[in-house]
C-alpha cells in the first residue's frame, strides 16, 4: 500500500526553493521534497521527447509523473475533429511521453475535461475511443461537469469507469454549480486512485476567463481540520486501492507546498529515495 503526495507542477512553489535556485534547477530541487509531480505543461503543448528525457535525468528512478493530456485532446479548444484527426493527435502525444513510459515512471495520464463536457452519448463515445486508443496506459479521468454524478447517472458513470478501467481523479473543490463536481470517494481502478486538491474558494472558482483567474481560482489554504478529515479519507482509499496519489493544486497563494507537507506529517509518511536536499552552508 502506497500513498504518494505531490504538487501540480514544480515552478510556482517558492517555499521549496532558495533565492538562488534557477528555473532549470527547480525540478531537481522539487524531487528532494516529493516523490511525484503533475506535468501541467503537457496540457498547454505536446512536449518534446528531449524535455521528458531531461526531466528523467533530474529525478530519481522511483519518482512518478502524472502527465496531463494535451488540451486539444480533451476539447478545451472547442475545435471539431474527425475521428482520424483525433486519433492522430493522440498518437503524437503518445510518442512524446515514451521516455517516461519506457522508464516505468508514469503514474497516470490525466484527462481533465472542460466544464462543458457533460453526460451525453457523443462524450461517452469519445471516452471509449480514448480508452481504446490508449489501452496500454493508466488513464485518469477528471470531470468538471456535475451532470456525470447526478442521481440519474451516478451509478452508471462509476460502473462505466470501472468497466473501462479509468482511474478516478477524485476532486476536492468548491461546489459552485454545474462546472464543479462533488467529492466522490469511490475508486474505479483496481490499482490506482488519484486525488486532486483544488481548494474551496467558491467565489473564485467560476472566474475562469478573467485575466486574473489564476490568482483567484485556486486561492485557498486548507486548515488543520480539513486536512485531518482528508487524512482519514486517504487511509480509507488506501485500503481499497494499492496506490493512492494526492496532488495539491491550491497554489494561487503559494499554499500547495505547505498543505502537502502538512498532509505528509499527518499521515506520518517518510519518503525514501528522494533527491539529496541542497543545504545552505550556514543553515544547520
Amino acid at each position: 500500500m502506497t500513498i504518494r503526495i505531490g504538487l501540480t507542477g514544480w515552478g510556482d512553489h517558492p517555499a521549496l526553493y532558495s533565492d538562488r535556485t534557477r528555473p532549470e534547477e527547480k525540478l531537481s530541487a522539487y524531487a528532494s521534497h516529493f516523490p511525484v509531480v503533475e506535468v501541467d505543461t503537457a496540457f498547454y503543448a505536446i512536449q518534446p521527447v528531449s524535455r521528458y528525457e531531461k526531466w528523467l535525468k533530474e529525478t530519481p528512478e522511483s519518482f512518478s509523473f502524472v502527465i496531463k493530456a494535451f488540451q486539444q485532446m480533451t476539447g478545451h479548444d472547442r475545435e471539431s475533429r474527425t475521428v482520424q484527426e483525433a486519433k492522430d493527435l493522440m498518437k503524437r502525444y503518445e510518442e512524446s511521453i515514451q521516455p517516461v513510459w519506457e522508464s516505468g515512471q508514469v503514474y497516470a495520464l490525466l484527462f481533465q475535461f472542460p466544464p462543458w463536457f457533460d453526460v451525453r452519448k457523443e462524450n461517452i463515445r469519445k471516452l471509449r475511443y480514448i480508452r481504446e486508443w490508449m489501452e496500454d496506459y493508466p488513464l485518469a479521468l477528471e470531470f468538471r461537469n456535475r451532470t456525470w454524478f447526478e442521481p440519474a447517472y451516478y451509478e452508471q458513470t462509476l460502473s462505466f469507469m470501472k468497466d473501462q478501467q479509468w482511474i478516478h481523479s477524485i476532486c476536492d473543490e468548491p461546489q459552485a454549480g454545474e462546472g464543479s463536481v462533488p467529492r466522490i470517494l469511490v475508486p474505479t481502478h483496481p490499482e490506482k486512485t488519484l486525488v486532486r486538491f483544488h481548494g474551496r474558494n467558491i467565489h473564485g472558482w467560476n472566474k475562469n476567463g478573467r485575466k486574473d483567474w489564476r490568482s483567484v481560482r485556486f486561492l485557498y489554504r486548507y486548515n488543520e481540520e480539513e486536512l485531518q478529515e482528508w487524512k482519514d479519507q486517504a487511509l480509507k482509499l488506501e485500503k481499497m486501492t494499492p496506490e493512492v496519489t494526492l496532488l495539491f493544486n491550491n497554489n494561487s497563494g503559494g499554499d500547495a507546498a505547505d498543505n502537502a507537507k502538512q498532509m505528509q506529517e499527518l499521515l506520518d509518511i517518510k519518503y525514501e529515495d528522494l533527491n539529496p536536499r541542497q543545504m545552505d552552508l550556514f543553515n544547520f
